[in-house]
């Protein structure tokens, strides 16, 4: 690759995340977006904007974008991120396998535990590298994402990604390299647990997370999740200035306490939503299952009981096809009666 010339970097899974991503790279690179129809249709008409917490937006015109819906249009990518829901990953795998030249590096940008072992299972002749995603992406309508809190995207270290640090770092996405990124995902597991409170609760994170009770409904989970990961032997990364293990007694904390201390260690934007709950408010299936059920697997291989977690992806599953109100007190008290 020519250093005068633009990487092309293809985004398998142009949806919240794949097109916030793709819309912030978009200047430094030659970005193809590979999605569904629902979401390519969306931005052939409206093109894509993207914004931030910060202020920041940009437009992009829907006929610089290139928009496809066949995996072939990867063909030519120098860099792949796949960013599809882990449902979809041993398909979109298979996918790639037939596609991408051999040697191109692919990061997989997803949530849950397992998906860089799928891909790696089917794109032996690549470099496929785990990232994490710390911010929230909101579509706020066709085309549209919103980054709703902060963080750096961090990725496995290698050295196949030494030509697109500086893309990405230009792009205001910094990429953190890491040789601990079991640790991470395991740690981005625990923040992740709050996506099935949140999309029960109907409201947005940042009044979500503001009430007690909503918290300790969190707390729960994420205290049965390090119970797991304890006998697991898994030691989740730090990933903000306060330990892992204090997470659930920060959130447990008097309202007044937890905002002081809250709004040192991250910023959310009013508008932020889990992903779950947007999956819920556009019909769609959530990712519960690479979640909240990871912890529930994780449990069953080490005969440990997960029943918290259990409960909330029972309840999630629920919620996928008739949705019900809770308040933050039936919830907790809804929880704690499946410990």
């Amino acid at each position: 690759m020519s250093e005068h010339v633009r990487p092309r970097i293809a985004i398998y899974g142009a949806g919240s995340v794949g097109g916030y991503i793709g819309g912030r790279l978009n200047e430094q690179a030659r970005v193809t977006y590979i999605g569904r129809r629902r979401v390519i249709d969306a931005m052939r008409l409206n093109g894509l904007t993207w914004s931030d917490l910060k202020g920041h937006r940009c437009r992009i015109a829907p006929k610089t974008l290139d928009l496809n819906l066949d995996p072939f249009a990867a063909a030519k990518a120098h860099l792949v991120l796949v960013t599809v829901k882990s449902s979809a990953t041993e398909s979109v795998a298979r996918e790639l396998a037939g596609v991408i030249a051999p040697g191109v590096p692919v990061i997989s940008f997803q949530n849950g535990l397992h998906n860089v072992e799928a891909l790696r299972a089917a794109l032996p002749k690549h470099v496929v590298l785990a990232g994490m995603v710390p911010f929230n992406v909101l579509q706020r309508g066709p085309g549209a994402f919103h980054q709703g809190s902060d963080g750096e995207l961090m990725v496995e270290a290698h050295p196949s990604l030494a030509p697109f640090l500086p893309l990405f770092e230009a792009a205001g996405l910094p990429l953190q390299p890491r040789q601990d990124m079991p640790a991470v995902q395991a740690a981005k597991l625990l923040l992740n647990l709050n996506n099935a409170v949140n999309a029960l609760s109907d409201l947005p994170l940042k009044q979500e997370l503001s009430q007690r009770c909503w918290r300790r409904c969190l707390a729960l989970a994420q205290r049965e999740a390090l119970s797991v990961f304890a006998t697991a032997g898994i030691r989740p990364a730090r990933l903000t200035p306060l330990p892992t293990g204090w997470l659930p007694r920060l959130l447990e904390m008097p309202d007044a306490c937890f905002k002081r201390i809250a709004s040192r260690l991250l910023a959310i934007d009013p508008l932020a939503r889990s992903s779950m709950w947007e999956d819920l408010e556009a019909g769609r299936p959530t990712e519960v299952d690479a979640i909240n059920g990871e912890v529930v697997r994780l449990a069953a291989s080490h005969a440990m009981k997960a029943p918290v977690n259990a409960r909330l992806a029972s309840l999630m599953h629920d919620a996928e096809h008739a949705r019900r109100p809770w308040n933050g007190a039936q919830l907790l008290d809804e929880l704690r009666s499946a410990q």
